[in-house]
């Protein structure tokens, strides 16, 4: 399934760290950053999930809420939460239902090696519950930067509202 821009968000129905179930409608009236990272507690993903706990305060400001999802177990993501002291909500899709359902599971290579995983791709989704802007091919260092300065611009009051 390749979503778009415009397209409503799929639901998420994953179990979080602590074992609370999560779907987007409970977010409604927020907007969500929504983001796929491939393996708990690894250089690229430990990188992207400091710099979002780094810039935390601003995504609090801009009443945006911060999903991560891999599909590591609650077990791993409470321990990854633990030795990074993350603030926000990992997501556990050990079943790979959410990452097949959002099109960011599928075929990579490393070193010559072909292996199935999560591709790094992220989601703005509205207040409305409509995916707002994707990412696609992150960069973990450089990543939430962009994501904050498109979050501003998303939300900015249109001329004449």
């Amino acid at each position: 399934m390749k979503l778009h821009t415009g397209d409503p968000a799929p639901e998420l129905g994953l179990k979080d760290q602590d074992g609370k179930t999560h779907s987007i409608a409970s977010y409604l009236g927020k907007w969500v950053f929504l983001y796929f990272y491939p393996k708990d507690d690894t250089p690229g993903c430990t990188i992207e999930a400091c710099t979002a706990r780094d810039n935390f305060a601003q995504f609090k400001k801009m009443s945006c809420v911060v999903l991560g999802v891999s599909i590591d177990t609650p077990a791993s993501h409470t321990k990854f939460i633990k030795k990074f002291t993350l603030p926000f909500t990992l997501l556990a899709d050990d079943k790979k239902e959410l990452v097949q359902t959002y099109g960011v599971w599928g075929q990579k290579e490393y070193m010559g090696r072909e292996y199935m995983g999560t591709f790094r791709t992220s989601f703005i989704i509205d207040p409305q519950g409509k995916i707002r802007k994707i990412y696609r091919e992150v960069r973990p260092k450089t990543h939430i930067e962009e994501v904050l300065k498109d979050l501003k611009k998303l939300q900015a009051p249109k001329v004449g509202q």
